[in-house]
């Protein structure tokens, strides 16, 4: 049974940041009402995607007639680079570069080497890396390495090429996206994360396939929920399978060993491939699966969302942002000002869906009437 589609309402508009009266200066420390850090920041570059995938932009919704923004309300590279610069000196030391698909971002290179340039308090560059769907990555691989970009994320959410032709639904082919792989290999975008979105019912024939052909490749490949993420994919609980069944599926053929978190706050569980001795065999690599719906990570959470006109989310499942545009343009705000108003929204936060979600009434509304931001507007 196919899900149903959800009429979209625009839920851009926000609330305008503020310089609050009493100043939170950026020390490199800032932490939200339940002591999380922030240390990572998601800028979206495009609301635009080649892509319709049904659970996130359904061509439905996301048609020929949908009011993507307009280029003069899209943040400019030198105000997302002057944003950031403010965001890593309250803490961030990781940037992910999103959308839409942000490889549709004109020039968008000219944005990586900018934010190349930047510095933690402690000097240290910070960890670069970008989303994308692979479609023009072949391309564009080697540019963006050369422009300073570190790593890629690519989703893929299969190999079957009828199945990956049916969840994209614009007809694109699998074998470009390996094409893109490989490119971004050899440019040495590396280590590689594939994420794979799991829905039930869909592609979870898939799942073994893609960690016979990822294993000892190098590349993480990641399952990640079907996620209750916006308004239009229709979402249904019964479409979710479970992180857990994943893991069973893949161990009945490949042993698999439990890993340690690599860094705070990580969102996926890891797990290694086991050698012939039974242990960890770093050169069978590892698979990740993110459990976003049944094994909430909010505690742990200490990523904040930029939107690509300006609007700071504190949630991937937010139904409201702050906006910091008017900061920049109409106030002409200091950096420091910016900065308190950053920290004084950041430690405002106390957004935690996912482990409230079964709490939550059946139309799976954060708040009585509210619908979610859509993901193809923050990045996933």
């Amino acid at each position: 049974m196919a899900s149903p589609i959800i009429p979209i309402a625009d839920l851009r508009s926000a609330r305008t940041a503020r310089v609050p009266d009493l100043a939170v200066p950026a020390t490199g420390v800032l932490h939200d009402r339940l002591g999380r850090p922030l240390t990572d920041l998601r800028i979206s570059v495009t609301d635009r995607c080649n892509f319709r995938c049904s659970y996130c932009m359904p061509k439905e919704v996301f048609d020929k007639d949908y009011p993507y923004l307009p280029h003069s309300a899209l943040l400019s590279f030198e105000e997302i680079t002057r944003l950031a610069r403010v965001f890593a000196a309250h803490g961030v030391r990781k940037i992910r570069l999103t959308g839409g698909e942000p490889l549709l971002r004109k020039n968008i290179e000219l944005l990586i080497e900018q934010l190349a340039q930047l510095r933690t308090p402690d000097g240290q560059p910070l960890d670069l890396t970008l989303t994308t769907n692979g479609s023009l990555l072949a391309r564009k691989a080697k540019a963006l390495k050369d422009a300073g970009l570190q790593r890629v994320t690519v989703s893929l959410d299969g190999l079957d090429d009828e199945v990956f032709r049916s969840m994209n639904d614009v007809d694109f082919p699998v074998a470009q996206v390996l094409t893109g792989l490989d490119a971004a290999h050899a440019a040495g975008l590396g280590p590689i994360k594939i994420n794979m979105v799991v829905k039930r019912g869909t592609n979870e024939n898939e799942i073994l396939p893609m960690a016979r052909r990822f294993r000892g490749t190098g590349m993480v490949l990641r399952f990640i929920e079907y996620m209750d993420v916006g308004a239009t994919n229709g979402w249904r609980m019964d479409e979710v399978l479970p992180s857990s069944e994943v893991v069973r599926r893949i161990a009945e053929e490949f042993p698999l060993v439990p890993l340690e978190h690599s860094a705070p706050g990580e969102t996926a569980q890891r797990w290694g491939y086991a050698g012939a001795n039974g242990q960890f065999d770093p050169a069978l690599g590892e698979i990740g699966v993110i459990s976003s719906v049944t094994q909430a990570f909010c505690r742990d959470c200490s990523r904040a969302r930029l939107s690509t006109e300006g609007k700071l989310y504190l949630c991937l499942f937010a139904s409201g942002g702050h906006d910091l545009r008017p900061l920049l343009r109409e106030e002409k705000a200091s950096d420091e000002e910016i900065a308190s108003a950053i920290g004084h929204i950041w430690q405002g936060r106390a957004d935690r869906y996912s482990e409230l979600r079964g709490q939550l009434a059946p139309d799976n509304s954060a708040t009585p009437g509210a619908r979610r931001v859509e993901m193809s507007y923050i990045g996933g």
